[in-house]
């Protein structure tokens, strides 16, 4: 019997604030404003994603998955205890809608999100290879490092390709 493709084997499923990190698939869902960001190892073959909700933590250090300023650092920390290098990482990103339009942008938290994101990895030295963010749809995302880091985004509408 062969072993199942990567994409068939069942993900590694990523809640708000969570985050994991290895060689088989994982699956963020529900992303309105949060952020689902993967980094890739090209080199090592594995990955990590995590499911980010705020963009500052403002000093909280419980849960580091679900602040922007501190999930970033942790997953970069994370493949390095595995041996990654910079130069090899590939950062994708997905969600970041505007769920309350309404209120004004004053509360996008959605692109607040986003842009944390894109300042921080600058501050690593790393930049998106891809992102989808904005809009005002859901989304649902799924990662499969072991399938060379293909990254798919399902929007709410049913809509589904690979960033």
């Amino acid at each position: 019997m062969s072993e199942p493709a990567p994409q068939d084997k069942a993900p590694v499923m990523i809640g708000i604030g969570e985050y994991h990190v290895g060689s088989g698939p994982m699956m963020t869902i529900g992303l309105g404003s949060c952020i689902g960001l993967t980094v890739y190892d090209r080199d090592l073959h594995i990955g990590a994603m995590v499911h980010i909700m705020l963009p500052e933590s403002s000093g909280r250090t419980g849960r580091p998955g679900k602040y922007a300023d501190t999930a970033v650092p942790l997953l970069i920390s994370k493949l390095a205890e595995r041996g990654s290098q910079r130069t090899s990482l590939v950062v994708k990103m997905a969600g970041g809608a505007c769920m309350f339009e309404y209120f004004g942008n004053n509360l996008n938290i959605g692109e607040r999100n986003a842009e944390r994101i894109r300042v921080i990895l600058a501050e690593h030295h790393l930049r998106l290879s891809a992102e989808e963010v904005g809009g005002k749809a859901g989304r649902t995302v799924a990662f499969y490092p072991d399938a060379g880091g293909k990254v798919t985004v399902r929007s709410a509408d049913g809509a589904a390709h690979e960033i």
